[in-house]
């Protein structure tokens, strides 16, 4: 760089610099003026870069303007500043002049001590994982400046705020109790994205790069924190926001936000591990019925298949899926059914012979179809990488759609494989360009769920809905996801709060965790317990093991049975509110569940809030989630919060010490609040949602509500047919609800857009 002083306006900037970046050069590109792209680029003439997170090509629409003085080259759109010194440094700074980030040398990494045989030897003995790599490509190291808290990074176990561990994203299967925090812990997802907040600011950084990557969030130094890639190029995003919230919305712009969702899929969802038959499948529905439990969905796991492959069923203990699918259907049921990618590997299979014939398969390095083995034994694993072979597995679907199931529930997806993991270079062909297992590993399950969602959306003309397990950023357009496989330990279900609020944060809404827990044996007070804690919870859906006992609600004593109905029929109650922040979600990317720390950033005491979060703006949840409590501190936020079980309205701002018994979950409304809610129903058939409540929480009480406060409260509510496209082209309504004590009931309801006919045919007005 020359000693000079320049002036103009571009899109973006590149520096060279060779002794740093021998065959690359740096670009820094103006996405808009408040995200900014820093990436290399190889000397490769050849070399193109294909995101599979962003689905569109990404134009640089935002304007540097660029001067150079010195070493130093500063470029500012209207939002930031951007210094880059010689040594390839970059400084970030508000257009105030306030440092917001700023890289910095990396201290020494603790295995940088250890000789290559020392490392294997810790990998042998257990105390290193396998997807440990001990050796970097790029590396990006930044100064911590103040009291930064790190959110995000998708579900990965421990607390909420990530300061202080470092984490894998390589998607993994693994078996082993997920605890609160493993060093190196790597999970089934990819979502390579945090946000870094403080008084001062909050940005948020994307590290779009498909290979596996290392977060460093200040374990090793507690001055700084890095992210590394080992391989393909360095490509991360700057985000700045005022808040939280416009950086979520920035990086959703980017990657996609969740589509809404048909209005049954926030239902109640019952599974297991599995169910065995037709037979017992309608004995659940009934059972649900029976005993007066609201529910939507019924899964079924791997053993309806046929032999375990793919796109079958077994005749003999699903002898007529389409029957079966109809029967709970007249129950207001859905049947949603798994499948996996892996294809048992037999002659005659015709989705194997298929896909021998339309070269579907990934391939072992010397050309053969690569095999390995998960549930069918000797299996071949789909290219999805392949615009072609994704196009034939969304036909496939067509079989189950025409036997009248619902929705797809994509597991083994990482991808999981019982004869040790893929290769590194296992090939996928792809459109054109061959990639290898490592560059794709992270991105096979959300390839697959693209898939998935193209052949629901095609075959059944609805608004899909797909499950998986593995993900990378930017699935959220096609799927919703779960935690995978939990336990039903105490810790679990105290680690689903942080990972819930976590994927939201990681633009992940429509999430959920196995209520009561997958795995080993749950007991009638835990159940209880994570029932109320995952009241309100977008994926709502109790999973099970084989060799497990049975979680169904009824499979325990009645006062757990009450209890349980009790916390789903709540959920049912507030389908509406959750529906509306669905749609608020699919324009904004704003989360469903929210940290209060989201709402309430300038609040200290919110900062590392693991054990509370909140349903949009609205509702505050305060779950009970260690064994034995029967009280537990609250921490309420500024404002008045009216006690949803007892109706006292309680001053915020502080803590309280609230009792709860094994029946009462801790759930609090803001003052001022107006919530939309559905009367007692059994499902979220049309038939029982036609009917609509809407509750008003005064700050003040209810005799006293037109102050001044309360004067200014109005609520948007959005209604639609639940199931389709049609909201796109216009059809769908939207009501402005408040209220006034001038009114009969109170309530003011004006529709201000109507575009739905079929509109309440009863609304009705409750102050609380």
């Amino acid at each position: 760089m020359k000693n000079k002083h320049i002036k103009q306006s571009m899109p973006s900037v590149i520096v060279r610099n060779e002794e740093l970046l021998e065959n690359a050069s740096l670009k820094i590109e103006a996405i808009t003026d408040n995200i900014i792209r820093i990436h290399t680029i190889p000397n490769d003439k050849d070399y193109s870069y294909v995101s599979f997170a962003l689905d569109d090509s990404l134009e640089a629409k935002g304007q540097f303007s660029v001067s150079q003085y010195n070493s130093t080259i500063t470029a500012t759109t209207d939002s930031i500043t951007v210094k880059i010194k010689e040594t390839l440094e970059i400084d970030i700074y508000d257009k105030d002049g306030n440092l917001l980030c700023a890289d910095c040398k990396p201290a020494r990494q603790e295995i940088d001590k250890y000789t290559q045989a020392e490392i294997e030897q810790l990998k042998q003995e257990g105390h290193m994982p396998d997807t440990l790599d001990t050796s970097f490509k790029y590396k990006v190291t930044k100064r911590i400046i103040g009291n930064e808290a790190f959110y995000g990074l998708g579900d990965k176990t421990g607390f909420l705020n990530k300061r202080g561990y470092e984490y894998i994203m390589w998607n993994s299967d693994n078996p082993e109790p997920h605890v609160e925090n493993t060093t190196f812990s790597a999970l089934y997802k990819s979502v390579p994205f945090f946000i870094v907040h403080h008084e001062n600011c909050t940005y948020g950084i994307f590290l779009d790069n498909t290979y596996k990557t290392y977060f460093d969030l200040g374990c090793l130094d507690a001055g700084s924190y890095s992210f590394a890639v080992t391989n393909g190029e360095l490509n991360y995003y700057f985000i700045y926001g005022k808040n939280i919230k416009e950086v979520i919305k920035g990086y959703t712009s980017l990657t996609g936000r969740s589509p809404l969702p048909q209005l049954w899929t926030l239902g109640y969802h019952q599974s297991r591990w599995s169910y065995m038959s037709d037979e017992e499948v309608l004995e659940v529905a009934n059972n649900f019925e029976n005993y007066n439990v609201p529910c939507d969905a019924i899964h079924l796991d791997i053993d309806y298949m046929d032999q375990f492959k793919v796109f079958t069923s077994d005749k003999e203990r699903f002898s007529d899926l389409k029957q079966l699918s109809s029967k709970l259907d007249e129950r207001g049921i859905k049947l949603v059914t798994i499948i996996d990618p892996g294809v048992k590997a037999q002659d005659g299979y015709y989705i194997y012979d298929e896909g021998i014939a339309g070269n579907h398969f990934a391939k072992a390095k010397d050309g053969s179809v690569y095999h390995n083995a998960v549930w069918p034994g000797d299996a071949v694993f789909p290219d999805f990488t392949s615009f072609d072979t994704r196009s034939w597995w969304a036909d496939k679907t067509k079989y189950l759609t025409d036997n009248g199931i619902s929705g797809i529930w994509n597991d083994m997806n990482e991808p999981a494989s019982f004869n040790g993991p893929f290769p590194d270079d296992v090939v996928f062909a792809g459109d054109g360009k061959a990639r290898l297992h490592n560059e794709i590993h992270n991105v096979y399950g959300h390839l697959m769920s693209k898939a998935t969602y193209d052949g629901l959306k095609k075959n059944s003309q609805k608004r899909p809905f797909v499950i998986t397990r593995a993900c990378y950023s930017g699935s959220q357009k096609y799927t919703t996801v779960w935690t995978g496989d939990n336990q039903s330990i105490w810790t679990h279900l105290k680690l689903a709060i942080p990972q819930l609020l976590n994927l939201g944060l990681s633009g992940l809404p429509f999430a959920g965790v196995d209520i009561g827990g997958f795995g080993a044996n749950t007991t009638p007070e835990l159940l209880s317990r994570w029932i109320e804690a995952c009241c309100f919870s977008p994926l709502f859906r109790n999973h099970s093991a084989k060799l497990t006992r049975r979680q169904e609600p009824w499979a325990f004593d009645e006062a757990t049975l009450n209890i349980y109905r009790k916390y789903v029929k709540l959920h049912y109650k507030f389908i509406p509110y959750l529906y509306d922040l669905c749609y608020e979600e699919s324009l904004t990317g704003i989360p469903i569940l929210r940290p209060l720390v989201m709402e309430y950033e300038n609040d200290k005491n919110v900062i590392n809030c693991n054990d509370e979060y909140l349903v949009g703006s609205s509702i505050l949840v305060a779950p009970i989630t260690d064994q034995g409590a029967v009280a537990r501190s609250v921490y309420l936020p500024q404002g008045i919060w009216i006690d949803y079980n007892s109706g006292k309205r309680i001053k915020g701002g502080r803590y309280i010490l609230y009792k709860a018994p094994i029946d009462v979950c801790p759930i609090f409304i803001k003052g001022g609040s107006i919530l939309p809610v559905y009367p007692d129903i059994p499902n979220l058939s049309h038939e029982n949602t036609q009917r609509l409540i809407v509750e008003f929480y005064p700050s003040d009480d209810t005799e006293n509500f037109n102050n001044k406060t309360n004067k200014s409260c109005y609520y948007m509510h959005y209604q639609d047919n639940g199931t389709d496209f049609k909201y796109q082209a216009g059809e769908y309504n939207l009501y402005k609800f408040s209220f006034s004590s001038n009114r009969p009931n109170g309530l003011k309801a004006e529709l201000t857009k109507n575009g739905y006919k079929n509109k309440y045919k009863h609304i009705s007005a409750v102050i609380k």
